[in-house]
């Protein structure tokens, strides 16, 4: 699975995500981090969080993808960190 691909499906997952970013870590199309910027985080715990990234990917983590770090953040978070 590459990095495109999994963007995808997150950006599937979250259509009102004002930015979605997967890079391929380590080049071997196994570890991959994603940046997920949504209103959807909001209120939500950062394992909710990751739990509705898994669940946008649709079972790609059980046997197409070895490793994801999620970072996540709502929109409101996202400003204060770029106003930083």
């Amino acid at each position: 699975m590459s990095a495109t691909e999994i963007e995808t499906l997150i950006r599937a997952g979250f259509p009102e995500a004002m930015l979605v970013r997967v890079i391929d870590e380590v080049g071997d199309n196994n570890h991959f981090g994603a940046l997920v910027v949504a209103p959807a985080f909001a209120g939500r715990t950062l394992v909710e969080r990751h739990q509705l990234v898994y669940a946008s990917l649709k079972g790609a983590m059980a046997d197409r993808v070895h490793a994801l770090a999620i970072k996540t953040y709502t929109p409101e978070e996202w400003e204060r960190l770029c106003d930083a």
